[in-house]
Formats: C-alpha cells, sequence, structure tokens
C-alpha cells in the first residue's frame, strides 16, 4: 500500500544601471523566491527520505539544499574580506565538481553522510541567505557580483529540477511506493494526443544559440549560422501508446534497433520499458510522484534513455532531430503550464501532460542527436566558474525544450541539457525526425 510521507564565455549579463535601487529589489526579491522554492520542496519529506541516494546519479535532498548553499558562500561570500565559513568542513563535503577549488567529496558517496543533519543543514541556508539578502539590500554589489548571483539562482533552479527527479527515484525504489504529493494525485484525464503530423523544412541556413536577450549559460553561446538539411519533424512527441506498440513489437528483445552500447545496457540492467512503468496483471501503470496511476496512453512517453530513443526511432523507421533542426522546429513556441511553478501552492501532480500541436517547452526533455559539443568559438570563462559546461563536453547527447520540473522562467529556446546516453530518470521524452 501506498504510503503518503507528508502527514559562459559570457557570464549573465548585467544592465549598465545594475545598482539602482529598483534592480537591487528586483534582485533580492527573485533571490529569496527561487531559495525559498528550494526548501518548500524539501517540506514534504521526512529527514530520512532528504538522506537517501539510491543510485550514484542520485543526490541526497539535503545535499542539494547544502550545495547549492556552497555556492553563494563560495563564489560570493567568500570574496569578502573578513568573511567567516560557516563550517570548514562543508568547503569539501558540498563542492560538486570544482577542482580548482579544492576536492570535492565522491559523488557517489553523497549518501553516507550522516551529518550534517536536515536540520543544521536548514540553518547553514538561512545563515548564507542573510548574509546574502544583507549584502544585496547595501547597494554595494559590483556587476560581476551581480552576475554570480544570477548564475547561482539559475544553478539552483538546476538543482531544482534536480531533487524533483531524484526524490522520485528515492520513493519509487522504496517497496511502499510513499507519494509526494498525494493531494497533487491528478486523475487520468479524458484528453488524445492529437494525430502526428510532420512538419516539413526546406534547406536552409538559420541562426542558432542565446541571442544575447538575458541570461544564458556559456555554453549556448557564441550564436552561429548553422545548416539545416531538407527534413520532417514530428508535430508532437512519441506518447505512451505508440512506444507501447514497439515493447508488444519486442523492441526490447531484438537487438537490430539497438546501437551496440545501448543493447549491452538493455541487458544488464534487464530493461523492459520505460523507467517507472509497473505491468500488473496485462495492465501497465506509472509510478509518479503522486503515486501509482494507471498508464495515460496519450501523455508522451517518458523517462527513457537517449539508447531508447534512438530504437525506437530506428525502429519506425525514423530518426532523431539535430539540436539544431528541434531549435529552428520551435522557434516562436510559448512555454506552456510549467506545474513546478505552483508546487506547493497548489499541489499540483507534476507530470507530463497530453501536449497538443508544436508544444515544445515545458513539458519534457527532448532528446536530440546532437553529441553535448562546444559551439564555433566557444570559450569557458576563465576562472572556477568555467567548470560549470565546458568539461563535461564528452560523451553526453544534448536534451532540449525544459520539463514539467523545470521552472518556467529557467526555460529559454537556446537552453542545452546534457546526460550520458544510459540516462533514463530525468523527464525525457522522443520527438522524431525524418
Amino acid at each position: 500500500m501506498a504510503t503518503d510521507v507528508r502527514s559562459s564565455q559570457r557570464t549573465p549579463a548585467v544592465s549598465n544601471n545594475a545598482k539602482t535601487p529598483s534592480l537591487m529589489d528586483s534582485t533580492l526579491d527573485r533571490y529569496k523566491c527561487v531559495r525559498d522554492l528550494s526548501t518548500q520542496i524539501a517540506e514534504p519529506l521526512s529527514p530520512e527520505d532528504c538522506a537517501m541516494q539510491t543510485m550514484p546519479d542520485v543526490s541526497p535532498t539535503r545535499w542539494h539544499l547544502a550545495h547549492t548553499t556552497w555556492f553563494f558562500e563560495t563564489f560570493l561570500l567568500k570574496e569578502r574580506p573578513g568573511y567567516h565559513p560557516f563550517n570548514t568542513s562543508f568547503e569539501r563535503l558540498f563542492n560538486s565538481y570544482y577542482n580548482s577549488v579544492g576536492q570535492p567529496f565522491p559523488r557517489h558517496r553523497r549518501g553516507h553522510l550522516s551529518r550534517p543533519g536536515l536540520d543544521e543543514t536548514l540553518q547553514y541556508r538561512q545563515h548564507v541567505d542573510n548574509l546574502v539578502s544583507e549584502l544585496i539590500d547595501s547597494d554595494t554589489l559590483s556587476d560581476a557580483q551581480l552576475s554570480v548571483i544570477e548564475l547561482g539562482l539559475n544553478h539552483e533552479q538546476q538543482h531544482q529540477e534536480l531533487m524533483l527527479t531524484d526524490i522520485k527515484h528515492v520513493l519509487a525504489s522504496n517497496p511502499l511506493q510513499p507519494t509526494y504529493i498525494a493531494d497533487g494525485v491528478a486523475p487520468v484525464d479524458a484528453t488524445n494526443a492529437p494525430p502526428l503530423q510532420w512538419n516539413s523544412s526546406d534547406e536552409t541556413i538559420v541562426e542558432v544559440g542565446h541571442d544575447g536577450n538575458g541570461f544564458a549559460y556559456d555554453n549556448e553561446s557564441p550564436r552561429h549560422r548553422e545548416l539545416i538539411h531538407p527534413h520532417k519533424i514530428a508535430s508532437r512527441c512519441v506518447t505512451n501508446r505508440e512506444y507501447l506498440d514497439f515493447i508488444d513489437d519486442g523492441g526490447y528483445r531484438q537487438p537490430e534497433h539497438w546501437l551496440s552500447m545501448g543493447w549491452d545496457a538493455v541487458n544488464q540492467h534487464a530493461w523492459d520499458a520505460p523507467l517507472y512503468w509497473i505491468s500488473q496483471d496485462g495492465n501497465w501503470q506509472q509510478f509518479t510522484l503522486s503515486g501509482v496511476r494507471p498508464l495515460h496512453l496519450d501523455e508522451p512517453v517518458c523517462h527513457v534513455s537517449y539508447f531508447e530513443a534512438d530504437a525506437f526511432a530506428r525502429w519506425s523507421g525514423k530518426r532523431l532531430p539535430t539540436e539544431f533542426e528541434w531549435e529552428h522546429a520551435a522557434s516562436g513556441n510559448a512555454i506552456g503550464d510549467v506545474f513546478c511553478d505552483k508546487l506547493m501552492q497548489s499541489g499540483s501532480a507534476i507530470h507530463p501532460r497530453v501536449t497538443g500541436d508544436s508544444d515544445f517547452l515545458g513539458n519534457v526533455w527532448e532528446w536530440t542527436a546532437s553529441q553535448y559539443m562546444p559551439y564555433p568559438g566557444y570559450r569557458p570563462v576563465a576562472g572556477a566558474l568555467g567548470e560549470y559546461n565546458g568539461k563535461f563536453m564528452c560523451n553526453q547527447f544534448v536534451l532540449r525544450g525544459g520539463s514539467c520540473a523545470t521552472s518556467s522562467d529557467h526555460i529559454r529556446l537556446s537552453y542545452r541539457n546534457f546526460f550520458p546516453p544510459d540516462a533514463r530518470w530525468q523527464f525525457s521524452g522522443i520527438r522524431l525526425a525524418q
């Protein structure tokens, strides 16, 4: 029975009037809003939930809360004369991968840390938040420091999505099948996915990458031209119904559809369906953050790896789009309703929704055929912050579009997410091209 757990080459651009009171006020409001959401995400959990690490890719919720705080302490507060760290041991424990700052604690052992406890972690957050708020309110921040704050807030928004995906993996690993937000269980609605259409594109040269307006990570620049070959791209993502046809046809048992490493992963991990699918008495169910519910056949398939996305595309006689084809097709599309923004206010279920045509943003991350590589002319930021993106440009594939767990003000057309090809615990889905 389910139980309820509740009872850049470019740094972010900053305006020339960076020190005006109105901008300082908005910076403080945004800082508090983003930081508060992280603690709200953790609120339905028990201290024991917050300490769990169920696989190396998953970090304990408590670690996320501390690491995002470590970021502001390390790159903002420690630059101030006379600052004394909250706890010097945290300098290593909560460093993720910034080797130029110090030796990080091994990622796969984050769940071994019983101390600091959740209470002390929240005290750490409050300590740093008080000092950063005072600093913002003092009207003494330089443009560079404001850029660090903006980068830190976007960094925290990334971790908020990771918190939700990691919490889902932790709860799904428990045979009691506990729910994260029981009040948010959404009934399986009667909405049907629209018929799949193919949108054609002639050969063209397009500009891709960040256009310079607003925040972006350095891996989204420089904006540059790319040749788009003639192709067609699907008007919507692949649905559970369509993916079930692949399963029923023996797709997980036929090596001809799979890349060699993908076939090895299928056999090593005994994959036979997307992550969180549950077959019971011939019927498919799905574990969600709101508990186990029947599989909605018209929702986009979710929690599949690049290997599974590529195999499904080959089985379909199609392929995955390149990230540039995706960006060209998605241009001009609006962001849909993103549940994470209303997480605690409305108790909304954090789960992909049935989409209409040309719905590219804010539902599931979409695998592309593009290796995660630097754009022409890319140069990482100097110093420790330059380790943020560039060092991972190897053995990863690009995903585009944001997901139902991505905050709406964190999604943009040029956003490049990236994961290794066997990753399945993110809200990742499939859009086909041909």
